[in-house]
């Protein structure tokens, strides 16, 4: 074992806070990347970290990579061909629940390879639905599979996820002479086995674990057990509120309640209602609870409308539709609450409910921090849906008409070939074919320049180049060798195989706690110094930390897509380890002696 030295046990302490806030997240991902940044060049005595070192993760070639396969992703998206894609779905499986659940795997599966798949399971998630209400079945069947073909779709190519492309380049950085970054197609065999596997399990066993939370041919109102919660009312003349504007009568009454639309002369008014005065006989749809309801009858002037409540069924009225959408993890609206985004002015929508897994949030939401994966149940007019449809902070999960470019798919489509086929060939590195892939989406008219920043996922960006100068620090101090010194005095009489198998559980599980990039980063160089200790090939170690950090079933928050789906199929955080536990440790082995047979490991 090598000593202990003051730099090793300082980028230690380091790392457990930087797991720590990152499995917390009591500040954004991005804000405790800046601060790891800062923290390693101020303490540069004991990390060694120079400033130029600690800024090298927003100069490294995965960043600028990653950066570039964000937008080259939205070129596609922008085309509409998933969509078109799940219109064939439909017509082609018909009432068939396999035929319906092998069609969304094997899109999410096969299109992750090539793009990005946090934007394919954004442009699933409607896909799914629209398929599960047309076939009389359940979303939840299918969102949760969608999420995890995605994942095992992402380890056919380099480019398919951002944590291939720094996997990549940790290796030709800790490899020495003898390593260069990974190829186009470096595993793509061993991808291969692991999404037709997975594919087997989630068309067999997953299909029996996964369970129906959002039970077929719900209404939005049923399903989020709104029946008590929206009654009409009408305005008594002696009423205080005649003459105040919506916005004046709810901060008056000072109670959980919002006006969701106003009925006057047979007319409906929705969003933006803040400066509409209110006149006696006018009817309002409010949300509210029964002991909210009742002390507003008492004392402000307002009746019961006779026989009529909008729970018994979704409404769609000319002051709106009502509608879910999706909040998406990284975006700037986590952690915010309704009030401090003024919600309904800024998006002309009224929220009436919140999902968060099977939670549903009715009442006091206007202070409720908002979440990733948090389903949101808006009534919205026409045009705001498509404002929400085009803003990237927002999956709405409906059957919607964005504007898509279907005249330039074949551009695209061809653009992302080319950058694929020029980076496989070896005739330019990755990064400058899909930089070039940028350049060319704008010339073609495939993407917008004022849409290139709203495509990037900033918070991966700034996640990545935080955690680069981290595992620079753990090579220099020597803290990744006397990791790796210690697992081998611990299994010098284990076999290489089960070596590899144990850092690819290693690094699953922590995956599933903390970011897959920050894995990646910590896990490579220990593994790559375990691997040239013991003589076992060195690149096997590393692919197998890289398949583990790609594939993270077993918890919501392991990974980005399982985030995004935890909302809409209205699961439980015990559904994840129940159907991606047995997934896990089956790719588990599968992956380990696929990647020992062809590295002879």
């Amino acid at each position: 074992m090598p000593p202990v030295t003051t730099g090793m046990v300082v980028v230690f302490a380091v790392i457990l806070l930087a797991l720590l806030l990152f499995v917390t997240e009591p500040v954004p991902i991005d804000i405790t990347a800046i601060a790891l940044i800062v923290v390693l060049i101020v303490l540069e005595p004991w990390t060694t970290i120079t400033p130029v070192e600690g800024l090298s993760g927003f100069a490294s070639s995965a960043t600028i990579t990653v950066l570039a396969m964000f937008i080259l992703s939205e070129g596609i998206r922008r085309t509409g061909v998933v969509e078109q894609l799940g219109d064939l779905v439909v017509d082609w499986t018909k009432d068939s629940p396999l035929k319906q659940l092998g069609a969304v795997v094997g899109i999410s599966g096969g299109s992750a390879g090539f793009i990005n798949n946090t934007p394919v399971v954004a442009v699933m998630i409607p896909m799914a639905i629209r398929i599960a209400k047309r076939t009389n079945s359940s979303p939840s069947t299918l969102l949760m599979p969608i999420s995890f073909a995605s994942m095992m779709g992402g380890t056919l190519t380099l480019i398919g996820t951002s944590t291939n492309i720094l996997a990549s380049d940790v290796w030709d950085r800790v490899g020495g002479a003898a390593s260069q970054p990974f190829s186009m197609f470096e595993f793509t065999t061993v991808g291969l086995i692991v999404l037709a596997v997975g594919t087997v399990y989630l068309l067999t066993v997953g299909r029996y674990l996964t369970p129906e939370r959002i039970k077929p041919q719900l209404n939005l109102t049923e399903e989020f057990e709104m029946a008590e919660y929206l009654t009409e009312v009408v305005v008594r003349e002696e009423s205080p509120l005649i003459d105040r504007t919506v916005r004046e009568s709810l901060r008056t009454l000072d109670v959980d309640i919002d006006i969701v639309h106003l009925v006057r002369d047979g007319k409906t008014f929705g969003e933006p209602l803040a400066r509409k005065e209110l006149n006696e006989g006018d009817i309002l749809l409010v949300r509210t609870d029964r002991e909210t309801l009742m002390e507003l009858i008492d004392t402000e002037g307002v009746d019961l409308l006779p026989q009529t409540t909008h729970h018994d069924a979704d409404f769609e009225t000319d002051a709106g539709t009502l509608i879910e959408v999706v909040v998406l993890p990284g975006t700037n609206l986590i952690g915010e609450t309704l009030a401090s985004l003024n919600f309904r002015g800024r998006y002309d929508a009224t929220v009436l409910a919140i999902r968060r897994g099977s939670a549903v949030i009715r009442q006091r939401m206007d202070h409720t921090p908002l979440r990733g994966g948090d389903t949101l149940l808006l009534e919205a007019t026409d045009e705001a849906i498509q404002r929400l449809v085009e803003n990237r902070a927002f999956v709405v999960a409906q059957e919607s008409e964005p504007t898509y470019r279907r005249s330039k798919t074949p551009l695209a489509l061809g653009i992302v070939a080319a950058v694929v086929a020029v980076a496989g060939a070896g005739l330019l590195p990755i990064v400058v074919s899909a930089l070039a892939g940028v350049v060319a989406m704008v010339l073609t008219g495939c993407l917008k320049p004022t849409e290139i920043y709203d495509a990037v996922d900033w918070n991966v960006i700034f996640l990545l180049a935080g955690v680069i100068p981290l595992g620079i620090a753990m090579e220099q101090t020597g803290a990744a060798e006397w990791l790796a010194a210690l697992v081998v005095a611990g299994s010098t009489d284990f076999a290489p195989l089960l070596i590899l198998g144990v850092f690819y559980l290693l690094t699953s599980l922590l995956t599933n706690l903390v970011s897959n990039n920050a894995s990646v980063v910590l896990m490579i160089p220990v593994a790559f110094d375990v691997a040239t200790t013991i003589g076992a090939n060195a690149f096997a170690f590393v692919l197998a930390v890289t398949f583990a950090a790609s594939t993270a079933f077993i918890t919501p928050v392991g990974y980005q897509t399982n985030l995004m789906v935890y909302g809409p199929g209205g699961y439980r955080f015990s559904d994840f380890f129940r159907v991606g536990a047995p997934l896990q440790l089956l790719l588990a082995v599968v992956t380990t002696l696929s990647i020992g047979w062809i590295y002879g490991v």
